[in-house]
């Protein structure tokens, strides 16, 4: 699935957006430090609902990074003015990605990442669009490179999105298929997918495909879970597997630590 974005028209240029990133809200770890997970929130929320909820997990050996979004004129809303980490039109799997909105933000990502201590494992996840927008990290990742052609930087270790999407799904395998360290990238970045059977806002139909998209992409470490009667908003049943899928993955020492 892919949103409508101004950056892609019929002339394939427009001018560079200069957005302005919100407030970044830290949570320490409560025991040793063994891993680093930018969060990313919703359509409209700010990093500072999220990182609430994170502090609250049994997760002692994550420092979460909950960055908020820019504030842009989004289509969907007719033009008025949302945190958004890109712009979103309608809901239709032909809509062009706003691959500059996605490029600054995945680079926002990075940049947060980039002063962590070398041994520090690291991560990004996310919620909706903040779930899109983490994947496309996992894309930029696996690939070396960001859309528009520039080195990415962070080392990932683990990727989640709640009820999210890939966006650019159509032209990732060709990306990805006859590039040895991409190929091979893919294979063991472990992603997890979950995602409510009744959500409204990001259709279940469209979490799915995602989760199908990235195994036939070459991505063989791709969990999907999901919840009868689960709207777009979290329970505690996804966070508790959420933070088992977290420990594992990244050999946490767990919450008696």
């Amino acid at each position: 699935m892919s949103f409508t974005g101004p950056s892609v028209g019929s002339g394939g240029r427009t001018a560079r957006r200069l957005v302005e990133f919100g407030r970044t809200y830290v949570v320490r770890p409560k025991g040793k430090h063994q891993a680093t997970v930018v969060w990313l929130h919703g359509l409209g929320d700010n990093g500072s609902s999220w990182s609430q909820l994170l502090e609250t997990l049994p997760l002692p050996n994550i420092k979460w990074i909950c960055p908020t979004a820019p504030t842009q004129p989004i289509t969907v809303f007719g033009g008025f003015p949302s945190t958004a980490w890109f712009d979103v039109g309608d809901l239709s799997e032909d809509a062009p990605d706003d691959l500059e909105g996605l490029d600054a933000s995945a680079a926002h990502v990075a940049n947060l990442l980039s002063t962590e201590p070398a041994d520090i494992k690291l991560g990004v996840g996310g919620f909706s669009m903040g779930a899109a927008t983490a994947l496309y990290s996992a894309s930029c990742f696996t690939q070396g490179k960001y859309g528009n052609g520039n080195p990415y930087p962070a080392q990932l270790s683990a990727v989640v999105g709640l009820s999210g999407w890939l966006p650019c799904s159509k032209t990732l395998a060709n990306k990805i298929q006859g590039v040895d360290e991409a190929v091979r990238r893919a294979a063991s970045l472990p992603i997890l997918l979950c995602h409510g059977k009744a959500d409204d806002v990001v259709l279940y139909k469209f979490g799915e495909k995602s989760s199908r998209s990235l195994s036939s992409c070459g991505f063989q470490d791709v969990t999907f879970k999901s919840y009868n009667g689960l709207g777009h908003y979290t329970i505690p049943e996804e966070m508790d597997e959420f933070c088992t899928w977290l420990t594992s993955k990244l050999t946490l020492e767990g919450a008696s630590s």
